[in-house]
């Protein structure tokens, strides 16, 4: 029996028990876990998204052995020895030598890797294409939200009145260790949880207070700290769910991505509902001593690849250990690739695709794709071309991964695109949808029907006596048009709404009351 398929016969008994403990009796009596026993539902399913900061190399990551005496002509300040890659079994390719975990996880039949992943008309500004890849844009359009921002707004609809709530009482979304990203910005407002370091967390964990100066500025900034601590609803729940898990596996110590990816399987361990979790790994803008000149097996990018390679390879051992392997699933992005030449300072410059990689029990794994096709004649202007675009995985992965039903997942990305086998199987076949039930927790303050907007649309909202603001705004956030603005009677209110006269594409309809914000998406047909 080969190992994943062990793992897979071992874990499932130990998914339902995880989430029932966090719920508590009385909510899990009344949940729709209640009836399934031990049969995996939608809520199960954890993503797990490393940011890879600073544009990675493919072409040093994922090496195409059919090319590389190009490779060698192309790029000989960072070129490997071949003898040096470790080849995957029955490919054409060989992973950077300081990949070893990564190696067996592919030998596990726990790695996919796509290759030559980017986007059409690619913007080489490490701000610009970092917002293209986290909030899902065209290279010529922007979007104030990001792609799991609007997903996680379509599960959780009321977001954030009256949460947490006995359905949804944990942090929707976690990162680690960036700063408030666009990734989790919803339509209107962030809907996710920010640590914004592993000390952060630890410090949460074990009641530590960093120290403040025995002074007058020393008390108001203990007493500011004292207010955030108070403010953050999701301490208690991420404190509880830490300290239930005491049996981790240990990680490589003095590895950064390693102490954040601990972090994410401890809290899924610890019974968080949450859906989605993002870690950011930075370094990869490698312009120069991207090799050591003497061993370029060594140096800045072998060392980070390592790090990645180490920190996943642990985080999945780890995840085999506590039971929860079966619930997760990860994926690797950069916001570009390098280019194909490399410059004389032992580096690489801004290019455009490279490889991503997904792991977890459940990938199709093996690998997914062409060779590039590197030119003898490579300049400055060769580059890796694109043969998937990234949005077709985000969208594979709402389908197959988290669930969401085919008919919504255009409206959460904005656009069409063709779909991937990602998944092993179907893994929400046997899924109870917890959607509904999801969209109608916590407090409704807004509804919109038709979601396809005509010039007969009800728009529902709820007065009282604060001032009301309805309002329609397109994906970059810009006022279209006001709907309503006044003081309304207490209770349901409904007027009818012309939209007919949109052009055609996606709006989100805001209401706002004093600290009230809520938002629908709609949509208005070619």
């Amino acid at each position: 029996m080969k190992r994943r398929d062990f793992l897979k016969n071992t874990s499932k008994a130990v998914v339902i028990p995880s989430i029932a403990g966090k719920l508590g009796a009385k909510a899990y009596a009344m949940s729709p876990f209640a009836s399934l026993l031990g049969n995996a539902v939608d809520t199960d399913h954890v993503l797990v998204i490393i940011f890879m900061s600073g544009g990675n190399d493919g072409l040093n990551t994922v090496v195409p052995l059919d090319q590389m005496s190009q490779l060698a002509q192309a790029r000989p300040h960072v070129i490997l020895p071949e003898s040096s890659l470790l080849q995957l079994s029955g490919t054409e390719v060989g992973l950077h030598p300081s990949m070893q975990g990564f190696k067996n996880l592919y030998d596990e039949d726990r790695l996919q890797i796509i290759q030559n992943v980017g986007y059409p008309n690619p913007d080489f500004s490490h701000f610009r294409s970092t917002d293209i890849w986290m909030s899902g844009a065209n290279s010529d359009e922007i979007l104030n939200s990001g792609w799991t921002g609007r997903y996680l707004n379509y599960e959780y609809a009321n977001y954030p009145n009256d949460y947490p709530n006995a359905v949804m009482p944990d942090p929707l979304a976690i990162e680690i260790g960036w700063s408030s990203s666009l990734l989790f910005q919803g339509p209107t407002h962030n809907m996710g949880m920010l640590i914004q370091d592993p000390t952060d967390f630890y410090n949460l964990v074990d009641n530590v207070e960093e120290p403040a100066p025995d002074s007058f500025a020393g008390d108001r900034l203990k007493h500011i700290r004292l207010m955030a601590k108070q403010s953050q609803l999701y301490g208690t729940v991420i404190k509880s769910a830490a300290e239930s898990v005491n049996n981790q596996l240990d990680y490589p110590q003095g590895n950064s991505l390693a102490e954040k990816l601990k972090i994410v399987a401890r809290l899924i361990k610890g019974g968080l509902k949450t859906r989605v979790y993002m870690v950011e790994h930075g370094g990869f803008d490698t312009h120069d001593y991207q090799v050591d000149p003497n061993d370029h097996t060594q140096g800045e990018h072998a060392y980070l690849l390592m790090q990645l390679s180490e920190a996943v390879s642990s985080f999945m051992g780890d995840c085999d250990h506590l039971g929860i392997s079966e619930r997760v699933m990860g994926m690797t992005m950069s916001e570009f690739g390098r280019r194909v030449i490399s410059n004389a300072s032992g580096g690489t410059d801004h290019g455009e695709a490279a490889p991503l990689f997904l792991f977890g029990n459940h990938v199709n794994s093996g690998l997914v794709g062409t060779n590039p096709d590197i030119p003898w004649n490579a300049n400055y202007e060769s580059n890796v071309s694109m043969e998937f675009d990234f949005r077709s995985i985000y969208g594979s992965l709402f389908e197959q991964w988290l669930c969401v039903d085919p008919a919504d997942t255009s409206n959460i990305l904005l656009h069409d695109f063709e779909r991937l086998n990602l998944v092993d199987g179907d893994q929400c076949d046997t899924a109870t949808s917890t959607h509904e039930l999801n969209a109608a927790a916590g407090k409704s303050f807004l509804n919109v029907y038709p979601t396809m907007i005509n010039s007969n649309t009800t728009v529902e909202f709820q007065g009282g006596q604060d001032r009301v603001n309805i309002r329609v705004l397109d994906m970059s956030g810009k006022t279209i048009e006001t709907i309503y603005n006044g003081t309304a009677s207490n209770g349901v209110q409904k007027i009818q709404w012309d939209g007919s006269r949109l052009l055609a594409g996606n709006y989100i309809v805001s209401f706002q009351s004093r600290n009230v914000v809520q938002s629908k998406q709609v949509i208005k047909a070619f």
